[in-house]
C-alpha cells in the first residue's frame, strides 16, 4: 500500500486490454508476434509478450496515481545504478533516448529483458553466502546517497494509517474493540522499539522476500525494486531468515559473512528485526484492504477479508507484541 487509497469506483487497469498491451510494446518501435502472457503481479501488471526477430520482452505497467513519476524515475535510477555496478538485478531497459520510463495513453510502462530463474533455497550455505555478498555491494551503493522521491518504512505509514484503514472499513463489528486495542498497543510498543538513527537510513530494495530473486545455474539475481524505500539496512536481510531461533542465527552467520566481505554489517540494526516484521504484517493487511476494488485481488486473495482471516490476523498481532518483548537476535562471534 502506499500514497492510492480505495475508492471502490472501478480499477485502474479497465482499459488495459491485450491489444492495449501491444499497442504499447509497438509504439516503441518493436513488432509484437502477438504472443501475450500474463504474469503474477497484483500492484501493477506485468506481461511477457513475444517480439518478432528476438527474445521475448517484460513490460510492466505502472498502477495509475500509486507513485509519482519522480519516484518511479527514482526506482529505475537506483536499479541501473546498480546493474552499471555488475550487481546481479534486473534492471528496465533504456530506449534511444535513454529513457527508462515509457508511456501510453493513460499508462506509464517500462520494459525488462526477460530473465529465467526460480526461488532459491535459503536451506543451502553456498546461497546465503552469494546473497550476503550482493546485498553488502548493494547497501554500500545504496548509503553513498539518499532517495529524494521514495518514502521510508515508518510507523505512521505502514501502522498508523494502516490499522485505522481496517478498522473504519473493514474489521467485522465483533472484532472491532480487541482489534482497536491490540493495534493501538502495538503502535505505542513500536514507537519504543522502532526508533532507527536517521543516519542509518540508506536506498534498500524495501521488499526482499524470496519471491523477489531467481536462482539460475547457480547464480542469483535480485528483481522488483518496485517497493524500494528508505529504510536500515536490515529491512533488506530479516525477511530471508526462517525457521526457529538456532536456523535463523545460522542463516544470518551465512549472510554475514558474505556481506563484511565488501560492508560492515549492521549489527546494531538486529533489535529492529521483529519491529519489522510488525510493520510488514499490518502493511500487508491493509495493502489488501486498499486494494479490495481492484477485481484480481478478490480473484488471487480469496480468503482475505472473511471472518477467519480477520480472527488469524488478531492472533498473528498478538504474537507479534510478545514478539517485541522477547530478546532480538544477536551475532556469535568466535
Amino acid at each position: 500500500m502506499s500514497n492510492e487509497t480505495s475508492d471502490h469506483t472501478g480499477h485502474p487497469f479497465d482499459t488495459l486490454t491485450p491489444d492495449a498491451v501491444i499497442d504499447a510494446i509497438e509504439s516503441t518501435g518493436r513488432t509484437s508476434d502477438l504472443r501475450i502472457f500474463a504474469l503474477n503481479s497484483y500492484e501493477n501488471r506485468v506481461y511477457q509478450v513475444g517480439i518478432e526477430g528476438g527474445a521475448p520482452l517484460i513490460v510492466k505497467f505502472y498502477r495509475p496515481e500509486r507513485w509519482s513519476e519522480e519516484a518511479i524515475r527514482e526506482e529505475h535510477d537506483f536499479t541501473r545504478e546498480l546493474l552499471e555496478a555488475e550487481l546481479p538485478v534486473v534492471a528496465p531497459m533504456a530506449d534511444e533516448r535513454g529513457d527508462t520510463l515509457l508511456r501510453f495513453g493513460e499508462f506509464r510502462f517500462a520494459l525488462f529483458p526477460r530473465v529465467g530463474g526460480h526461488v532459491p533455497d535459503l536451506d543451502q550455505p553456498e546461497q546465503l553466502l552469494s546473497l550476503g555478498r550482493i546485498l553488502g555491494r548493494m547497501h554500500a551503493i545504496g548509503a553513498s546517497r539518499p532517495f529524494a522521491h521514495r518514502p521510508r518504512v515508518d510507523i505512521e505509514s505502514y501502522a498508523e494509517t494502516s490499522w485505522r484503514l481496517i478498522a473504519a472499513h473493514f474489521i467485522p463489528p465483533e472484532l472491532e474493540t480487541p482489534y482497536r486495542s491490540l493495534c493501538e498497543a502495538l503502535v505505542q510498543k513500536l514507537r519504543e522499539c522502532f526508533r532507527p538513527d536517521e543516519a542509518t537510513l540508506i536506498r534498500t530494495h524495501g521488499d526482499l522476500h524470496p519471491g523477489n530473486i531467481l536462482a539460475r545455474d547457480g547464480a542469483l539475481c535480485l528483481v522488483d525494486l518496485d517497493d524500494c524505500r528508505s529504510a536500515p539496512a536490515i529491512q533488506d536481510l530479516w525477511m530471508l531468515l526462517s525457521g526457529d531461533r538456532h536456523e535463523r542465527l545460522a542463516q544470518l552467520a551465512e549472510i554475514v559473512d558474505g556481506y563484511e566481505e565488501f560492508n560492515d554489517f549492521p549489527g546494531a540494526q538486529l533489535p529492529l528485526v521483529e519491529s519489522l516484521r510488525t510493520l510488514r504484517l499490518m502493511h500487508y493487511a491493509a495493502w489488501l484492504a486498499a486494494r479490495w476494488h481492484d477485481p484480481a485481488f478478490p480473484r488471487y486473495f480469496p480468503w482475505f477479508n472473511t471472518p477467519r482471516y480477520w480472527s488469524e490476523h488478531i492472533l498473528e498481532l498478538r504474537e507479534q507484541l510478545a514478539a517485541l518483548d522477547e530478546e532480538p537476535l544477536a551475532l556469535q562471534r568466535w
